[in-house]
């Protein structure tokens, strides 16, 4: 077919419709089929207008139309190479869809990955469009028939519309898995797994997929492999239309997100090792969000398709299954992802007999780590030492022929073990991470006030090769009966014992209880006897809990009844808060200059305690309210800086019940001091008090009265803390002679002047006069072998020990922005 060109077009339409029609039906079938080529092609570049009334009539008659033809219609409205953008496809609908259709509807095979596609627009243009017109319905019933229609493919191929090239995950594992995917049984395999569109399989489409499998030519590798390229797969624009008939970002469009969908499900009944973990990675890849971070996740179909598999999970799989469900929150930030692995998490559980947090403990994996903490892998002469370390240290050394540790990978290790020198890294990379998992995990059951039998806390805590590590490091308490006592884990025979802080040491009997220890439930003595102990042992913690912060309530919460505004009024950079409150497990609207986005409310559900069953006890949550400070539109849409306001509690019974609004006094003290903790976090790194440079922004910078004071205010909860360990360190370094703590800052004497470093923001101010000095301190400027007890407040700590140090000798400082303001006046 040679066609008719653009040009012929355009003269004939010169002309007028009418003699256009009069020539159109004059010609044969083939003819015809040319011209209305030619004539959509017109539609789709612009002024469909002009030829709306020739497809029209054209669509509706018998043409003869063939696959090819077919597929090029199809091909101009959805897909990478599309004629038609999808603004033009949803204003010219119904002048480029019915010829489409119609082709498709008399040639021998179809476009099915395009035609659905189109299916979904027409879907949402009837929803929305339906006084424009009534025929959005009847093309999408037209749709429907031709869908039901039979596939078929020639022997030893898939059907075109199995992995399709509407994106790039499809021809991708068309040209990685050519010869495999052409196997006895693998299209019909395939082609079940793509009618499933929901996250959940029924029993009959399971039992048909498990003969499917059982049927085909080396089946679970088939399942396997391509279970792994989802998993792999980076985000991408995807070709296939959305509901509103325009591209979008994500992993798979719709119809292989229907096939990986039936793949999780097939892998989880073909009973393979790897079926866990490839739903986890699947669930973790998808449940991201766009751009690596976010509540819009690359593919919220697959994401909550994978985490109901994990939730199926039953016997010996179940443990591994709670891993990742307990994994997915800290990088999943989508709300019903993240609902559905609460359901998913608890549903394992209760199969199991046991609590989430039990389960999920039973399940941590050793990475073949022995009893020492280390892994060895032989490299040839050389042997590579995976090691975890108090208080949760991961390190990779290798140890040479002569037995001398080295620190680096050696050259013939990295040249001649490439293959087993990468297996190596990847293992390295896994131990951090779950390293990172159990530090998390352990702050949780800190928060949640966690008591475990002394049988399960030796097993799963401190004699676990991994676990063991983070939780040696940590303060217990251990109770047989009445009372706890406190003490740091030591072996002691053929067991363990807490040692206390004055050299007594508590045996952990077989009856015994342990909990985590918190200062909230210690006196004011008993903490600074612990503080005072870890700093002189200079032991470092996994996370803060010796010096950890407490909020219990104050006389003004008290009045207030119901909510608490100790951190109400502040302003703070929003991108960087945001960041901060998603790591800490708060989800709630993004603020910007779009629908709603002026006010936001964040929301944490705070850990049930891990010894009550799934579905029982009262649950808690916080609820922290912010909103936009308008600085004008930003090209983004995002908001700068947003202020704090109000937080208040809510509790429900059980894992179904309503929420409730509750008294600040009726807060477990727990659940109260936590939540404070996190807000107060937001406060001061995010704070513009925190940014020395606030003042220096000219016109921009505003707010000029809120930096004033909260720079040089009164100490929040945390900054008390930053000076009770000041007091402990100072003594120790060099400057000893020349600083000293007032209430709120810490003064030191230089060799031209004296300067005042507040412990809240580390802002500094100048003596006599109390102007203000901008230091942008480098943390780890000449800070010697200072032994710092935590760096969990954003670094203050370390920002003010590092002013200090450089302003004791400020006359031997020479960078001219920091000399030039000393030496004014």
């Amino acid at each position: 077919m040679v066609g008719i060109t653009g040009r012929e077009v355009n003269e004939a339409l010169a002309e007028g419709p009418e003699v256009v029609s009069e020539l159109i039906g004059s010609l044969g079938a083939e003819g015809r089929r040319e011209w209305a080529l030619a004539l959509h092609l017109r539609a789709c570049g612009g002024r469909p207008d002009q030829v709306s009334a020739l497809l029209d009539d054209l669509s509706r008659q018998e043409l003869g139309w063939g696959t090819e033809e077919s597929d090029r219609l199809l091909a101009r409205l959805a897909g990478q190479d599309a004629a038609a953008s999808g603004y033009e496809l949803r204003g010219s609908f119904m002048t480029l869809v019915p010829i489409a259709l119609s082709a498709a509807e008399q040639a021998p095979e179809f476009d099915r990955a395009r035609v659905r596609a189109l299916r979904r627009t027409a879907e949402s243009l009837r929803a929305y469009r339906s006084g424009e017109f009534a025929g959005f319905a009847a093309i999408r019933d037209r749709m429907d028939v031709l869908l039901r229609r039979e596939a078929t493919a020639p022997p030893g191929r898939l059907p075109r519309h199995v992995l399709d090239d509407l994106d790039e995950y499809g021809p991708a594992m068309r040209a990685a898995h050519g010869e495999l995917l052409a196997g006895a049984g693998v299209a019909a395999l395939l082609g079940h797994c793509a009618l499933l569109d929901r996250p959940r399989a029924t029993r009959v489409w399971r039992r048909r997929a498990a003969a499917l499998l059982a049927a085909t030519d080396r089946g679970t590798d088939v399942v396997r492999l391509l279970l792994e390229g989802i998993a792999a797969q980076v985000e991408h624009r995807i070709d296939d239309l959305g509901e509103y008939g325009m591209n979008h970002w994500g992993l798979a469009g719709d119809p292989n997100t229907c096939l990986v969908r039936g793949l999780l499900w097939v892998a989880l009944d073909a009973d393979a090792d790897w079926a866990v973990p490839l739903a986890g990675a699947v669930a973790l890849n998808a449940g991201t969000g766009l751009g690596g971070s976010g509540g819009f996740c690359r593919s919220q179909p697959l994401a909550t398709t994978a985490v109901a598999v994990l939730g199926a999970c039953e016997g010996a799989r179940a443990g591994e299954a709670a891993q990742w469900l307990g994994r997915l929150p800290k990088k999943v930030k989508n709300r019903t992802v993240n609902k559905g692995i609460v359901k998913a998490l608890e549903a394992v559980a209760a199969r199991a007999g046991l609590t989430p947090s039990m389960l999920r403990e039973r399940g941590i994996a050793t990475l073949g780590l022995d009893g020492r903490g280390i892994r060895e892998v032989p490299l040839g002469a050389y042997t590579a030492e995976l090691a975890v370390r108090e208080p949760g240290a991961v390190a990779l050394s290798f140890r040479g022929p002569e037995g001398r540790l080295l620190k680096a990978a050696p050259k013939e290790v990295r040249e001649a073990r490439g293959e087993e020198w990468k297996e190596v890294r990847a293992g390295l990379r896994e131990l951090k991470a779950l390293v990172a998992a159990e530090r998390s995990r352990l702050e949780e059951h800190l928060a949640a006030g966690t008591v475990w039998p002394a049988e399960d806390w030796q097993r799963y805590y401190v004699d676990h090769p991994v676990t063991g590590a983070v939780a040696r490091a940590l303060l217990w308490e251990v109770a047989e009966g009445e009372g706890w006592t406190a003490g740091v884990p030591e072996r002691a025979g053929g067991g363990w014992a807490l040692a206390g802080h004055d050299g007594t040491a508590r045996p952990v009997g077989p009856g015994a209880r342990l909990r985590l220890w918190h200062p909230l439930r210690a006196g004011g003595e008993e903490v600074a006897e612990w503080r005072a102990a870890v700093a002189e042992r200079e032991e470092r913690q996994p996370f803060k809990q010796v010096f950890r912060e407490v909020y219990p309530l104050t006389p003004a919460e008290l009045a207030t009844g119901s909510y608490s505004n100790r951190f109400a009024g502040h302003v703070l950079r929003y991108g960087q808060a945001r960041a901060l409150m998603a790591e800490r497990g708060w989800t709630g609207n993004h603020l910007g200059y779009f629908s709603d986005g002026y006010a936001a409310e964040l929301v944490k559900e705070l850990p049930a305690p891990g010894e009550l069953p799934a579905g029982e006890g009262a649950r808690w949550r916080a609820r922290f309210f912010v909103e936009m400070v308008d600085e004008g539109s930003r090209g983004d849409g995002v908001a700068r800086l947003c202020s704090t306001d109000q937080v208040r509690f809510e509790r429900r019974t059980g894992a179904r019940g309503a929420w409730e609004a509750v008294a600040l006094a009726d807060a477990p003290a727990l659940v109260l001091s936590e939540a404070l903790r996190d807000v107060d976090l937001f406060v001061g790194v995010a704070s513009i008090g925190a940014d020395p440079q606030w003042r220096d922004r000219g016109e921009d910078r505003a707010y000029d009265a809120y930096w004033e004071s909260w720079s040089f205010g009164a100490l929040t909860e945390s900054a008390v803390i930053r000076r009770e360990t000041l007091a402990r360190l100072l003594p120790r370094t060099r400057i000893a002679d020349r600083v000293e703590l007032t209430d709120r800052f810490l003064r030191v004497r230089g060799e031209l002047r004296a300067y005042r470093i507040h412990l809240g923001s580390g802002n500094v101010l100048m003596e006599p006069d109390d102007s203000y000095l901008c230091v942008v301190a480098d943390r780890a400027r000449d800070r010697g072998k200072v032994f710092l007890p935590f760096e969990e407040d954003g670094g203050l700590l370390s920002v003010i020990l590092s002013k200090a140090l450089l302003l004791a000798a400020d006359d031997r400082i020479t960078d001219p922005t920091i000399t030039a303001q000393i030496r004014r006046g």
